[in-house]
């Protein structure tokens, strides 16, 4: 696996173009969310450049552009608050060491080869997941929109103030950010070509500040530090370096799913397959760099993404040039944005929102699975209110859950049973049940992967039969898999009946599944001379043993 992401010179106008119009997008967008972390634009721009270039540089999606995102802003701007309240003097510090834990925690993903379980979750669960941090964002922006700073205390200390909030509204400020939001909303998608909306909207904003509204006493960005930035050395209290960790795993498995689903995305536009777990390597070490410099997280950025294809880009030259177009910004100009009003970045930051929730499947998931729509709900709540991590958790859980009772109700017909005559000839069809009046050789066929979920089934099948057979065959010829839980219940089964001095016969074993029988032992308990490669071979077999048994019953 080579070291550097897809980097060459034979596109070298459409990377060099793609890598403008994203630096152009972003700038706007890294302010928007620098702010609403609380961090302040400086650090939104340093993540943008940082994770930006080292995800292009090491990453494995040669067109993804990585920086700061909202559903990353979402979790930085709680982690800085618990932090900041728990530790005022250090807090801020602390917060950028546990951005370069989630780098930290990013690259183990990679390692542990963890990325694709990423692109398997249950889309109702993404889909929920993602719109329920569009609303966190959404909310968290109702403060600076209606002109204050954001009240404490997250989503419910925001839905607490808004008495207040509106009550002592700053109409100039709220005007700016309604009007920022409603250009975004309506601007032509013709002319985002040339010129993004984010960026004429801020400086529009901009310039309305500084023509009409410079005696008012309006909330303004302020002057960002030009130069490189410093160093960030990791700080921590043992006391806090618990809920630092449980912040940094948060932060990296946001940042993982945000980055592959982007992935995915570019994907799709390209054509081009990557690595999912090369390209949580990149990510990771974006993110590290992110947090020793003082910047906020990020991760793939879609919208970035697909401004950067559509312009041309075809290899990861196009992240670099991106980044290194804002570090000129932040090193040469980075006075200029002083004026920036902070209700315009609101606006922006608010559209960010409105545009991360996933208004197509919401309008669409009841027609398609009741079962989805209440996951996809469930998931909302708990990630608006609970917590990110446990909304992940506990929707994958249920949704897994419904899949494998779904699977159990689809593959419980592959247990089936029959009867042979005495001395007659066992019917192929083993879907069919035979009764005679001795019974007198069962077979039991099992089909399918047999995982946990078909072992209470395989119990409860067996003990419905009549117990009147004299030798019991367990057919596993279609069942090339066979779990932990249903290999007891096979052996559980099987000891009944050799309890009771009756033989048992196993046919059509594959070699995994005569593997995993034989570590639990039972194969030794019913014996080599008892296991057979075919059905037909232990029919014959169960034959011979009836005809034994009637011989001394005669004698």
């Amino acid at each position: 696996m080579p070291l550097l992401n897809d980097i060459h010179f034979n596109n070298l106008k459409g990377d060099l173009f793609g890598g403008v119009t994203a630096a152009v997008i972003a700038l706007p967008m890294a302010l928007a969310f620098g702010v609403a972390s609380g961090a302040g634009p400086a650090a939104g721009l340093y993540g943008a450049v940082l994770v930006g270039l080292f995800a292009a540089l090491f990453g494995s999606t040669p067109t993804l552009i990585s920086e700061p995102t909202g559903p990353m802003t979402v979790v930085m701007t709680a982690v800085i608050a618990s932090l900041i309240a728990a530790n005022p003097e250090q807090g801020m510090a602390m917060a950028f060491t546990t951005v370069i834990l989630a780098g930290v925690f990013q690259i183990i993903f990679g390692l542990l080869k963890a990325g694709k379980y990423v692109t398997m979750m249950p889309y109702s669960v993404v889909s929920g997941f993602m719109s329920g941090i569009g609303i966190i964002l959404i909310v968290l922006q109702l403060g600076p929109f209606l002109g204050h700073a954001t009240p404490p205390g997250g989503v419910l200390g925001t839905f607490e103030t808004l008495p207040s909030l509106f009550s002592n509204l700053q109409i100039n400020e709220t005007l700016l950010a309604i009007g920022t939001s409603l250009l975004l909303t309506f601007f032509p998608k013709k002319l985002s070509s040339i010129i993004p909306p984010q960026l004429l909207a801020l400086l529009i904003g901009t310039l309305i500040a500084i023509v009409f509204l410079s005696s008012d006493d309006l909330r303004r960005i302020g002057e960002i530090p030009t130069g490189l930035p410093e160093i960030q050395l990791p700080t921590f209290t043992a006391a806090q370096m618990g809920i630092m960790l449980t912040d940094a795993v948060v932060l990296a498995m946001l940042g993982t799913i945000d980055a592959l689903l982007t992935s995915v995305i570019a994907e799709n536009l390209t054509k081009k397959e990557s690595n999912p777990d090369k390209e949580l390597f990149g990510q990771g070490l974006g993110n590290i760099a992110s947090g020793l410099f003082g910047g906020i997280p990020g991760a793939g950025a879609t919208m970035g993404t697909v401004v950067n294809i559509q312009a041309g880009a075809q290899t990861a030259l196009s992240g670099i040039a991106r980044a290194v177009i804002l570090l000129l910004v932040i090193m040469l100009a980075a006075d200029l944005t002083a004026e920036i009003p902070l209700a315009v970045l609101a606006g922006i930051a608010m559209k960010g929102g409105i545009d991360i929730i996933d208004w197509s499947f919401i309008r669409r998931v009841y027609r398609v699975s009741t079962k989805a729509t209440f996951i996809m709900i469930g998931v909302i709540g708990l990630t608006v209110f609970v917590d990110l991590i446990a909304a992940v958790a506990i929707g994958v859980f249920i949704a897994n859950l419904l899949t494998i009772e779904r699977f159990v109700k689809m593959h419980s017909d592959s247990i089936s049973t029959s009867y042979q005559l005495h001395k007659g000839s066992l019917p192929r069809d083993n879907h069919s049940m035979r009764h005679s009046e001795r019974g007198d050789i069962l077979t039991f066929s099992l089909g399918g992967p047999l995982f946990f979920g078909l072992a209470k089934g395989i119990s409860r099948k067996f003990a419905t039969l009549p117990d009147k057979h004299e030798v019991l065959i367990i057919d596993l010829e279609n069942a090339p898999l066979i779990g932990v839980s249903s290999s007891l219940a096979i052996e559980s089964l099987a000891l009944e009946d050799l309890s009771k001095s009756r033989p048992v016969l196993i046919s059509g074993m594959s070699t995994r599944v005569k593997r995993r029988l034989g570590h639990l032992g039972l194969l030794d308990r019913i014996g080599e001379k008892n296991i057979f490669n075919t059905l037909d071979q232990a029919q014959a077999r169960a034959t011979e043993l009836l005809n034994e048994n009637d011989a001394l019953k005669a004698s």
